[in-house]
């Protein structure tokens, strides 16, 4: 629900600029400041599911994004989009993506890369399901009433589903991957406390990873609609390009985080960020629609698989017990780097009134994260008696 709403954002960009006129370099600076704010957000929101749990935190989260959603209908200055999407809407995201794939990760070890990719697949799906509604919706009642839709069903969905969440296995009596409660400590390597593991190379050689792939992965998620649209394709052929990268999305979670418990996290998203090189090139060179679609689906694949296998990979590295804290830092540092992206490729638009260089500094950047990926390797465990 709440990445479904948030990457409807396309399709009421449309509709904002064509009621406002405004540039679009401005109105994407809203969701520049809004990427950049719930990434920040991710790390105090870990730190409160690992002390928490994340029910309490998700179920904030709904209050805070569905406020801003429903707020978004009274828009009339360009300020107020930076308010509302940049601030209330930021505060409400950041207590999703986190709390709930640290949670995923404490749960399972052994198919944790399955885990991960069967609970993430939901956000791949409401990308599918929530832009052809968005579209439908402004198209029949507005976009203003389509916002406070969207903010009420939000806020209903995510303090409902919240009532199930549970920390972690142990909460219950339990152990990871349905096995018996162990009798003693678990060694597992888990000695990895925030400061001590950004203290090592991998921590850092992740966070430039996932900074250098993020740093454009929000463009095409902010700017394929227009772009279709500048194509001559109509509003709804547009607003189905989002849907056709949440169903690509949705294949790139569940297959490659299945065939990561088996190649390796590292291998998988190494070939993720091929992909997204890829996706990239495509995307410069689209004039037709077979281009524009094709470039979308290995766009979608490839980011459903590196945002699925971040937690995991993570969770491989430095263990199950701090997931939460480690998951949000990394999330704030790297994350945070998206928020540029969509401001900078619009700013390109509205100097050379294409995006061309745009997505080929975006492909440079995925070639970049390539070469650290494959230098990077999981920090020595703790000895087993420090771990207990």
């Amino acid at each position: 629900m709440a990445y479904g709403a948030q990457y409807s954002f396309g399709v009421f960009f449309a509709a904002l600029l064509d009621e406002f006129h405004w540039s679009r370099a401005s109105l994407a600076g809203a969701f520049s400041l809004y990427a950049f704010g719930y990434c920040v957000v991710g790390f105090p929101a870990g730190r409160l599911t690992d002390r928490l749990g994340p029910r309490v935190v998700i179920a904030a989260g709904g209050v805070f994004l569905g406020a801003a959603f429903a707020g978004m209908a009274l828009v009339t200055r360009l300020w107020q989009p930076y308010l509302l999407y940049g601030g209330l809407a930021a505060i409400g995201m950041g207590t999703a993506y986190v709390p709930c794939n640290s949670t995923v990760v404490k749960w399972f070890v052994r198919r944790r890369g399955l885990a991960v990719g069967i609970a993430s697949s939901g956000g791949s799906a409401g990308t599918f399901v929530l832009p052809l509604l968005a579209e439908y919706l402004v198209s029949a009642v507005g976009w203003r009433r389509a916002y406070v839709i969207f903010g009420v069903g939000t806020l209903v969905v995510l303090n409902v589903v919240a009532r199930v969440m549970r920390r972690d296995p142990e909460s219950l009596g339990l152990a990871p991957d349905g096995e018996a409660p162990p009798t003693a400590p678990r060694a597992e390597g888990d000695a990895w406390p925030l400061g001590r593991a950004a203290r090592s190379r991998a921590f850092w050689l992740l966070a430039g990873v996932f900074s250098a792939t993020w740093l454009a992965v929000f463009i095409p998620l902010v700017h394929l609609v227009p772009l279709t649209r500048d194509l001559g394709f109509s509003a709804r052929l547009a607003a189905s390009m989002i849907s056709v990268l949440g169903v690509a999305a949705v294949a790139g979670r569940l297959a490659m985080g299945a065939i990561s418990d088996r190649i390796g996290r590292r291998a998988a998203i190494a070939i993720g960020v091929v992909m997204q090189a890829l996706a990239f090139l495509l995307y410069a060179s689209a004039e037709r629609l077979g281009v524009l679609y094709t470039a979308t689906v290995v766009f979608g694949f490839s980011y459903g698989t590196i945002s699925t296998l971040f937690p995991a990979l993570i969770g491989d590295f430095f263990g199950r017990a701090q997931s939460g804290a480690l998951v949000g830092v990394l999330f704030a540092v790297s994350g945070s780097m998206g928020a540029w992206g969509p401001l900078a490729a619009g700013l390109v638009y509205d100097a050379t009134g294409a995006y061309t260089l745009a997505f080929l500094a975006a492909a440079g950047l995925n070639l970049l994260a390539l070469g650290l990926v494959l230098i990077a390797r999981p920090p020595p465990r703790a000895p087993a008696t420090a771990a207990a």
